[in-house]
């Protein structure tokens, strides 16, 4: 980095300021506000070129505090969901953060672990560093009110498929989508379903399960064997043993997560069998996991990018501020070859 010495001009006592970087473009400091900031006025080209130089031979660094003192707002929101090492939560924050960056808002990202605890506990803290709001994808199906009005920070669920009173929140219709999956599979002339059913915190009825009973019983079908395990691939190898272990042997499964369709298809291909010859198989999600595994996934897509949109929308855009709304999105099966399907 350059000091102002070393480029001819008398250094600064202290960091390189606005004034400094107006005086060595030879512009004023509101046209050096508007080039940091993007606007509000329109800078000529070669005038911003002048000052972007300036900014950067002189190693300039905005204030972040002090433009959030003046403006009454961080410009900073946070995020907090169960795992960003699942692909799905991943790319939800990644979406999330997109939205706000068209904003012009930063993301502070947290992982609460799938803990009630330590969910409440990063908000509290994101809260602390006075961030304009928080986006929370919860581990719980109905969150306690109390924890985050305490926080005194506006808060949004995401992937939310419940109505949460006194909360914006967004989610995806698990039931439909999941009963889409299982009528394929259904298609396909299955009649003896699994459900690889992921637990939750709050132990609440999910309602891909109920999509999944609904399909059968459309068809006239009996249940199929349910296997309760985490939404990981570990959980999924779990229960991919444990269907090929019992008594009755079903020949599909429909995995609610694509992490656990993953360790399915492990236990499977440990067992010397084919997908789909030997056991179709269908999952929840939709992340790019998904799509590269052997063979690929037939998926319910959630519109993380919609959701997303949706959730920062209404925590600092134009939805901020008004009566609390529930949205649900519709998720669409993606169809590849784990079903039965041929390849395109």
């Amino acid at each position: 980095m350059y000091s102002m010495t070393t480029l001819g001009v008398p250094g600064p006592r202290g960091p390189v300021t606005r004034k400094d970087v107006a005086r060595f473009a030879g512009v004023s400091t509101a046209v050096v506000s508007y080039v940091v900031n993007g606007g509000p006025k329109r800078v000529a080209p070669a005038t911003e070129a002048k000052v972007q130089d300036a900014i950067r031979r002189l190693g300039y660094r905005p204030n972040a505090a002090a433009r959030a003192l003046k403006l009454g707002s961080s410009e900073t929101i946070g995020l907090v969901i169960p795992d960003n090492s699942n692909p799905f939560f991943s790319l939800l924050a990644h979406a999330v953060e997109e939205a706000a960056a068209e904003r012009g808002y930063a993301l502070v990202l947290t992982n609460s672990d799938g803990n009630v605890a330590k969910e409440r506990r990063n908000v509290r803290n994101l809260a602390a560093r006075q961030v304009d709001g928080v986006i929370v994808s919860s581990v719980l199906m109905e969150p306690g009110a109390a924890d985050f009005e305490s926080a005194e920070v506006p808060v949004v669920l995401l992937n939310h498929s419940a109505e949460a009173p006194g909360f914006n929140s967004v989610g995806v219709d698990l039931v439909a989508g999941a009963r889409a999956a299982v009528e394929h599979l259904i298609g396909h002339g299955h009649t003896s379903i699994a459900l690889a059913m992921g637990t939750n915190t709050g132990n609440y009825y999910d309602g891909r399960e109920e999509g999944w009973l609904q399909a059968l019983a459309g068809a006239g079908l009996p249940e199929g064997p349910i296997v309760r395990t985490p939404f990981t691939r570990e959980g999924g190898y779990a229960a991919g043993r444990r269907l090929l272990a019992g008594a009755e042997r079903p020949t599909a499964i429909f995995a609610t997560s694509d992490l656990q369709a993953v360790g399915i298809l492990r236990a499977l291909h440990e067992a010397g069998l084919s997908v789909p010859e030997d056991m179709a198989l269908a999952s929840f999600d939709g992340s790019a996991e998904a799509e590269y595994s052997w063979p690929p996934l037939t998926t319910v897509r959630q519109p993380a990018q919609a959701m997303a949109e949706a959730a920062v929308n209404a925590l600092i855009g134009t939805g901020r501020g008004n009566t609390p709304e529930h949205l649900i999105f519709p998720a669409d099966l993606q169809v590849r070859q784990s079903c039965g399907c041929r390849r395109d």
